[in-house]
This record gives structure tokens, sequence and C-alpha cells, in this order.
């Protein structure tokens, strides 16, 4: 088996597929990426058994074929080329001679056939959407999905297919995303749980991009395939849980404010709140905002005021900085809306301005208790 492949093309393809490969695997063949030969096409492909990428590469070739070739040094030697033809020829020592124009390496392999076959999805439903909205689906998203292991089905994103459009959402339970397109819709009623680790693989490959994606889906597994590659991964198993009733319908108090003015001083405030609540008081009276923190142990503390738009009854409420911080960074508007009922119940963060046609964006943060 013998294949010349250009050295940028075959290092930018393995960079990607890269992402999908832990740094300690159970399995040794696990730090291999698979190289598959047939009719002139070049398969290669990653795996960590939840998760699988291939994608596909026009290569000079006679013959078919299967090897696993050890991913660091491939990633580690293929950095260092400038853009050139390599030369891959299976020898019978059961290594593989990789030729440059400056000289030779030579690398072991393992057998094609070691290497865990990906997921064939038996019968799936499937819809197709742009890959910059998808990547802007889970970026608005995956920041809010939960790390806790006791409950799997919250450290992932949650999505719903319908003939009326698509919904993300995630949540740890002290803060929820929900975004909607009601510009894009499935062909039927759909729900899935994906993991963190492919979401955030198609995020970085399919940021800004134009292309069409096709995303395939059963019980068990979801496939992405655009341009020339694709992925397919294991869902999260079990029930999501019921992100509607909790979202505060009657939000009387209506806050608007610019939202990098709001950001800064967030940031700036926090730096002087306690440092295991992270605690910040929004005090809010006629025109004016008054943000607050006080760490009693360190005797530190810090307010700031800034005009806004409010509608509403003069209130308190407290938040956990760190949650509004990470919502303000994950919105791109110049102002921000603030909907709030009762000081222990959830506020409602939405972007003023900013969106694009058929797109929606709320996010819900828990107050914290204030101690007056």
């Amino acid at each position: 088996m013998k294949f010349i492949v250009s050295s940028t093309t075959l290092l930018k393809q393995l960079q990607v597929l890269g992402g999908v490969i832990n740094t300690s695997n159970t399995l040794p063949i696990l730090d291999n990426f698979l190289f598959e030969l047939k009719d002139s096409k070049l398969t290669v492909s990653a795996s960590d058994l939840e998760t699988t990428m291939s994608s596909t590469l026009s290569v000079e070739a006679d013959e078919d074929g299967s090897i696993a070739l050890p991913a660091r040094i491939l990633l580690d030697t293929l950095k260092t080329f400038p853009e050139q033809p390599l030369t891959f020829v299976v020898e019978d020592n059961h290594t593989v001679e990789i030729s440059s124009s400056h000289g030779k390496y030579a690398v072991a392999y393992a057998e094609g056939s070691e290497f865990p076959k990906s997921v064939n999805l038996e019968d799936p439903s499937s819809t197709t959407m742009v890959g910059d909205v998808l990547a802007t689906a889970i970026s608005k998203t995956i920041f809010a999905a939960g790390n806790d292991d006791l409950r799997p089905v919250m450290s992932g994103v949650f999505f719903q297919f319908s003939t009326e459009g698509l919904t993300f959402v995630a949540t740890d339970a002290h803060k929820l995303v929900k975004y909607s397109r009601s510009d894009v819709s499935a062909s039927q009623v759909a729900e899935f749980i994906m993991p963190k680790k492919p979401l955030n693989l198609l995020k970085g490959i399919l940021a800004g991009s134009e292309d069409e994606i096709l995303i395939e889906y059963n019980e068990s597994n979801a496939k992405f395939t655009f341009n020339n590659t694709q992925l397919v991964c294991r869902l999260i198993d079990g029930k999501y849980p019921n992100y509607e009733a909790v979202i505060p319908k009657e939000n009387p108090n209506k806050l608007l404010i610019d939202r990098s003015q709001f950001l800064s001083s967030v940031r700036r405030v926090s730096i002087f709140s306690n440092k295991t609540t992270h605690q910040i008081r929004l005090k809010i009276a006629g025109a004016e905002l008054n943000i607050s923190a006080e760490d009693i142990d360190f005797s530190n503390k810090a307010e700031e005021r800034l005009s806004c738009d409010y509608q509403g009854d003069d209130m308190q409420i407290g938040f956990n900085s760190r949650f509004l911080t990470e919502m303000l960074n994950n919105l791109s508007s110049d102002n921000v809306q603030l909907e709030m009922s009762l000081p222990n119940r959830a506020g409602i963060l939405t972007p003023a301005d900013g969106l694009d046609e058929g797109e929606q964006i709320i996010m819900l943060v828990m107050p914290v208790m204030l101690n007056n």
C-alpha cells in the first residue's frame, strides 16, 4: 500500500481530527489515526469510542488497504514541514516509510482492523442547516451546560427539532439558556441530548461556515455530515428536565441597559465580593441601577451606579456574579433586557437588539438570597 499526499492538506485534516483523541486512553489503539485507502480516496478517522470523526482526501494511490498510525508522532512531524508532497509506503517489517523532499522517516503501524468500527445509524431521521447557524446555537448554549457526573442529562445540550423550528437548551440548575430558530425546521419532531465534546469540536470547525450540514439521528446516536467530513457520536441517555416550567412567565419589572457597561461594572464590583458566593446585589430605583458587593471577612466592598431604563417597582435582588458575567459575555447585542418578578424568582436576560431574523435567545439566572 502506497500513497502520495500534500503535507499541509493532511496536517489540516489531522489537526481537526486530533481534537477527538483523549490524552489518556484505556485502549492503546485509540492513540492512533486510522488511514483507509480505497479508489484513490484516503479516509482518516479518529475515535474515543463515544465520538468518531473522519475526513476524506483525494490522494495518488496504487492499492487499497487500512493501517493505524500514531497520532502524536504524525502531528508533531507534519507541523514542521513546509508545503510539499509526502509519500507513505507500507513496508514488510510492520513500519510505514514517509518520504519528504528532505529525508525518510519510519514509524510503526498497527493493523487497521484493530481500530473500533464507526457506528452505522439504523433508519435515522434527518434535517439540514447552515454550518454557522449550528455553530452559533452551540456557542450560545454550551457554556450553560453542567459538569455534574451524577446528572449526566444536564451535562449536554438538549436539541429539540420540530416542523415549526429548532430549539437548543442547556442548564446546570443555576443558569439556563434557550436558543431558538424559527427560520430552520426539521421534517419531524425529535429530541436528543448531545454531549459537550463533539459539540465543541463542531463549534470550532463550523464557525463562519456557509456549508449545508446534514444532521441524522436516532435513539442512541447522531451523525453530522459536511464537506468531506463526518462526525458520529453517542447521545446522552435520559430524559431532559422540563425547562419550560422554570421560566417565569409574569415579569413586570423590566430593566434595559447597555450590555458592555453592565458587564464591565459587574466584573469590577465582583472583585470585591465574597470568594465563595460571588454574590453581587442589584438595587434598582427609578432610572438608576446600583451594583454592589461586600466581603465582610476581609472588609472589602464596592459599589457602582449606572443609568438605565427601568419600568417596575423598586427592588433589590442578588446574583452570582460569575453566572451574570458568563451570560453577558455570550451575548453580542448593544443593549440587554433583564426581566424580574420577585427577589427570589429567576431573572430573565435577553438581547434587546442584534438578532437575526427568526433568532431568539432567553437566558435565565437564579438569584442568590441576600443577607441584609
